[in-house]
């Protein structure tokens, strides 16, 4: 008996998983910065004429993906580039690891529905 697995572009993703190492970095608003360049932030300005927020973009607000845990996330194939060079930005302090998936027509299609 021969099986074959044919492989379909689009169907292989990247699930990223990272932790941090909370005594490799100078302070805690260093680590938060990490965190703020990922996921993005809402930033609070009050002022006497009132309160103003302003929505700032992270990373991973920019490009697809699906949230599997708080540190573990996939995204396209094409999207791998980015994280790269976002996270050998940090790899003194943050490590990481990247492993190859394969999604599900509904998975894929989710990833698909965030780039609209």
């Amino acid at each position: 008996m021969r099986i074959e697995i044919k492989r379909r572009k689009g169907d292989t993703a990247i699930l990223i998983s990272f932790d941090t190492v909370k005594e490799k970095f100078e302070s805690v608003s260093e680590r938060n910065r990490f965190y703020k360049e990922l996921h993005g932030w809402n930033q609070v300005v009050i002022k006497q004429s009132g309160r103003y927020e302003y929505k700032r973009e992270g990373l991973l607000e920019e490009i697809p993906n699906i949230k599997v845990s708080d540190s573990v996330f996939i995204v396209a194939m094409e999207n791998m580039k980015r994280m790269m060079e976002f996270f050998k930005g940090w790899q003194d302090k943050v490590e990481f690891e990247t492993f190859p998936v394969f999604l599900t027509e509904k998975k894929k299609k989710e990833l698909v529905d965030e780039l609209k």
